[in-house]
């Protein structure tokens, strides 16, 4: 296949990068920023914005899988809210114009999106069919409510192509993708427990939806072969778990026995003096896969002891392989 990935210099798209093109796949990384000639991959530029030379990797492609969009780890100031917006917005609504114009449209549009879209709850899980979409939930702040109406607005911009006959559209409602290198989610968490900082945060009872890196490319291969998956799919583990769980089995992973807990203004403060939010680690975000499981799909890390046991094993032994 020739699989072309928009916005692929980030951990995830990086990780895709490594599984299309370790099978033989012709693999077509799209950025903003400057080329990274060191890949086994082709990269060419794009702006994110506009049609230009770069569509024509994408008429005659298999796949398409559109990761673009600023960092949400940052301080939801003015300035940044436009940036988040602008760039996950833009980048959608140009690719489903590439899509649209091209003489030979791929298959299958990949198009990120976020479990983050759900609603903050703890009574019940947010599948497909019957998950609430947040964004009206009286008891959150109104920063955890931007980041929702970000989810929504990028979902809406992959619509606006209107109907592709030739390509199948998945929304790809993510959970956090949890791999042992550097840099990553995982590595943050991991730096925290080493530390003995590994605690609850807040009272410790907003779930955790991930997924681990392995499923993550197995869900995405299997989305490609399943003609009946288009719409929202949520690609996360079927068992979140409450963070005060989560971080305790993986202390147990790493051989920690104690992590400090961080109380709701403690986090408030870090969050200030690392120019971040506290919604990324407060709000409750419980998260199954519906659709993968109702169509098939097996995960290999289903539960969160197994996935934390293998990243750490991974971590103290080199990078993992997939």
């Amino acid at each position: 296949m020739k699989v072309v990935i928009p916005g692929g210099s980030g951990q995830v798209g990086t990780m895709l990068g490594w599984a299309f093109s370790s099978e033989g796949h012709e693999v077509v990384e799209l950025t903003r920023g400057r080329r990274n000639q060191t890949r086994p991959w082709r990269v060419e530029r794009w702006d994110g914005r506009t049609l230009g030379p770069w569509a024509y990797e994408i008429d005659g492609a298999d796949v398409v899988i559109n990761l673009a969009g600023r960092s949400v780890n940052c301080r939801y100031g003015a300035k940044n809210r436009r940036r988040i917006m602008k760039s996950r917005v833009n980048s959608a609504r140009v690719v489903g114009n590439a899509i649209a114009v091209a003489k030979r449209p791929p298959r299958v549009w990949l198009q990120a999106s976020t479990a983050t879209i759900y609603a903050h709850r703890y009574d019940a899980a947010n599948d497909e069919a019957t998950g609430i979409i947040g964004g009206s939930e009286p008891e959150v702040p109104e920063t955890w409510r931007f980041s929702t109406d970000v989810a929504k607005a990028w979902e809406a911009a992959a619509e606006e192509a209107g109907p592709l006959p030739g390509t199948r559209r998945v929304l790809m409602r993510s959970a956090i993708t949890l791999s042992p290198d550097e840099g990553g989610i995982f590595d943050m968490l991991l730096r925290l427990v080493r530390l003995g900082l590994g605690g609850r945060a807040g009272d410790g009872r907003q779930y955790v939806s991930w997924v681990h890196e392995g499923d993550f490319i197995a869900a995405v291969r299997w989305i490609l072969s399943h003609e009946e998956l288009s719409g929202p799919v949520n690609i996360a583990s079927p068992e979140p778990v409450p963070n005060e769980e989560f971080m305790r089995v993986l202390r147990k992973a790493w051989g920690k026995r104690i992590g400090l807990p961080a109380s709701k203004w403690m986090l408030e403060l870090g969050a200030m003096a690392l120019r971040t939010e506290t919604e990324l680690i407060l709000k409750s975000r419980r998260v199954t896969p519906g659709r993968l499981l109702g169509s098939g799909f097996e995960f290999e890390f289903a539960r969160w002891e197994d996935a934390a046991r293998e990243l750490c094993a991974w971590r103290r032994g080199g990078r993992y392989e997939v």
